[in-house]
């Protein structure tokens, strides 16, 4: 009589731990990664009133079962649904990461190693990348200094926001493509100041910078003048004296006699420089009208540039070869030349010279040894086909920017760049030549850039973690690692939604995987959801319920039971 009592009690207890584990579920249907659980019932222990018989061959008996009375029900097991994946949820928030497989974010409260599918993150005070829940870091693999890639060694705490990550350190420019078209009827390459081009660089110390190119075209077909007039910095003042720097020296033409030439509608007629539009003698040598440095800087295409022209230096050279070094201005004004010890003025000096050599072929073979820039470089192409030929004898130029010297320092914050122009040709255009310069190679290579500043941070969908900065570069942090267990439902429940390892789930290696080693991924801005099914809870606890009466009623009827059997004395 008392078995079935017993037996009653045990059914309650153990629907009321199903119930338990029901309430949980249910409370917890919200619950970020949250995995559902189960609850399977056994047979508690059977009590053998007479055990079984087998068959006598010799009597033709046959043989008796068991018999055996059962006492009560127990908890068989309480399982987890740990492989079954939750709905996502869109939070876009970047720090927020749903993963899929079988695998667990990995966790440290400093000391101890928890394994997790709560992906909501953020980043701590420190820079830290951990859980919002409860600060535990979120560990992975660190960047491994001298490669830059990923180093897969023990895990650690990832930090992004560390200072030195903050900012990306600039770089001075080194390369430079030209390209595009020049058309010989561009007016703007025809005319006396030719056609300006802008390069942008920048300097060892991020600073910017607009290096003015130049290309003016020639009376020979498919070639044409290239030089540097000026650098400017960011508020478009020119650096300064930059006399120093030039074309590299390898592979580049200096045509110095050109860069004095005359402009269209002027010429030399004996010793006179006439405009030839109006017939007007605008300066004689030794004469009248005499040196005006206005009327000769546009005779001699340099417009209201007067300082320009003024500046640079020529060699005079007598009949017999001898030279002597003066200004544009020290020629024209004043004339006076000492060679070999005599002084003349330049009329002298033409008079001494051969008959057959007119003063207009001498002053046209006055050469430039120091313009601004010091050096012109001859850039060709193919008249016949427009392709590019050469610039110089190569299809590169080199900036010596490096020859700058800062003043106040013994170096310069430059390097020297190389300008590629191999991939510009001569066509037809309609007037008009597209021919620009930009920092960088054919592969963006070398083009500089700023101090950048941190802009934003992705994660990939294999862990990786990236930092972008607002000069255009990027930063590889770490990679975030993810565990993997031989039975991952043997893992123990922790709380605020933490496993760790027991001895049925597997060890943790202290190292873990990447998670596409097993299929799997990442996705920022989702969050894994529960998986708890409430149709199927409220199911289980219905028939939960059904089970809690009926044995409650046999706690009842056993009771009268043995009410009945008291009465008995009576």
């Amino acid at each position: 009589m008392m078995r079935s009592m017993y037996s009653g009690v045990a059914g309650l207890k153990t629907h009321q731990t199903k119930m338990d584990v029901i309430g949980n579920n249910i409370a917890n249907v919200n619950t970020v990664a949250y995995k559902s659980q189960s609850v399977t019932f056994s047979e508690l222990m059977y009590q053998t009133t007479q055990a079984a018989s087998g068959a006598n061959a010799v009597t033709g008996t046959a043989g008796i079962n068991a018999r055996q009375i059962g006492l009560g029900v127990k908890t068989g097991a309480i399982n987890t649904a740990i492989s079954s994946q939750g709905a996502s949820q869109t939070t876009n928030n970047p720090f927020d990461i749903r993963i899929t497989g079988d695998t667990f974010f990995i966790v440290s409260n400093g000391s101890d190693n928890f394994f997790t599918r709560d992906g909501s993150f953020y980043i701590d005070g420190l820079g830290n990348l951990a859980m919002t829940s409860n600060g535990y870091n979120v560990m992975g693999w660190q960047v491994d200094d001298e490669t830059q890639e990923i180093k897969q060694d023990t895990v650690s705490a990832l930090r992004i926001m560390s200072p030195e990550n903050m900012t990306y350190p600039p770089e001075a420019t080194t390369a430079a493509t030209v390209s595009g078209i020049i058309d010989k009827n561009d007016t703007n390459v025809t005319a006396s100041s030719g056609k300006n081009m802008n390069l942008l660089i920048y300097d060892n110390l991020g600073y910017s910078y607009t290096v003015k190119l130049n290309i003016k075209n020639t009376s020979q077909e498919g070639e044409y003048i290239l030089s540097v007039s000026d650098i400017v910095d960011s508020n478009n003042d020119s650096i300064g004296d930059i006399s120093g720097m030039n074309f590299g020296a390898d592979g580049v033409t200096v045509n110095r006699d050109t860069a004095v030439r005359l402009a269209d509608g002027y010429s030399w007629v004996g010793k006179s420089l006439v405009r030839t539009s109006d017939n007007t003698t605008i300066y004689t040598v030794g004469g009248s009208p005499a040196y005006d440095a206005t009327a000769l800087a546009t005779a001699y295409g340099y417009g209201d540039d007067v300082e320009t022209f003024e500046s640079f230096t020529v060699n005079v050279t007598d009949g017999n070869g001898h030279s002597e070094s003066k200004t544009i201005e020290e020629v024209f004004a004043n004339g006076n030349v000492t060679l070999d010890g005599v002084t003349k003025t330049i009329a002298e000096w033409m008079n001494a010279q051969a008959t057959e050599e007119s003063p207009g072929a001498y002053l046209k073979a006055i050469n430039t040894s120091s313009l601004k820039m010091n050096d012109v470089a001859t850039l060709s192409y193919d008249p016949l086909t427009g392709a590019f030929t050469s610039v110089g004898s190569g299809n590169s130029i080199t900036l010596n920017l490096a020859d700058i010297i800062i003043p106040g320092t013994n170096g310069s914050k430059f390097e020297n760049v190389t300008v590629d122009f191999s991939s510009t040709t001569m066509y037809n255009n309609s007037g008009t030549s597209t021919i620009s310069a930009s920092n960088g190679d054919a592969n963006k290579l070398g083009t500089g850039r700023k101090l950048g500043s941190m802009s934003g941070v992705s994660i990939q969908n294999d862990g990786r973690i990236y930092v972008s900065y607002d000069n255009g570069m990027s930063r590889l942090l770490g990679q975030i690692a993810v565990a993997e267990f031989a039975n991952a439902s043997g893992l123990e429940k922790s709380g605020d939604n933490l496993y760790k390892a027991s001895q049925n789930s597997g060890d943790f290696d202290g190292i873990g995987i990447e998670i596409t080693t097993g299929g799997g991924y990442m996705t920022t801005g989702v969050l894994e959801m529960s998986n708890v099914d409430l149709s199927a809870e409220f199911t289980d606890m219905i028939t939960t319920q059904r089970g809690f009466q009926a044995n409650s009623r046999i706690i009842t009827v056993s009771d009268t039971l043995l009410e009945e059997l008291v009465n008995l004395k009576r």
